[in-house]
């Protein structure tokens, strides 16, 4: 019962965050879901659960997938192109982990999508503060 209501909480918290995130929060988010679910595998890898194992590397795998497909790969330029190929290694390498049982490469893929998290965390948007009705301008002191 408790871990029914735990379940509903996280649901509840997951599902107010995304309503209210810019786009840039969306894919914070998705990027820090991605590390959760390889974390996740991880423990379940080393505790022989192979069921809990396969289901967070998949989920894995279609957070990483749903970061790939957001790329636009017409305007991205190289580095759009840069993101989509480390994407598939990752993908790749998640489904390597899941065969084999290596934890080394859930620990590999968390290690790059943590620097790519940190480089997306550190161009965050300024925030906007209103200066008439209808207009915005970027905060100065952001």
């Amino acid at each position: 019962m408790i871990r029914r209501a735990i379940n509903q909480y996280q649901t509840v918290s997951v599902k107010s965050g995304v309503e209210g995130a810019s786009p840039h929060q969306l894919i914070q988010m998705l990027m820090a879901g991605a590390l959760d679910k390889v974390s996740l595998a991880k423990g379940h890898m080393e505790r022989k659960n192979i069921a809990a194992k396969g289901e967070h590397i998949s989920w894995a795998m279609s957070i990483i997938g749903g970061l790939q497909a957001s790329l636009d790969l017409d305007k991205g330029g190289e580095l759009a192109g840069n993101l989509d190929a480390l994407y598939e290694y990752m993908i790749r390498r998640l489904s390597e982990a899941n065969i084999h049982n290596d934890t080394a490469i859930l620990d590999e893929v968390s290690s790059l999508m943590r620097e790519v998290k940190s480089g997306w965390d550190a161009i965050a948007p300024l925030p906007q503060v209103a200066t008439s009705p209808g207009k915005s301008q970027l905060s100065p002191t952001a």
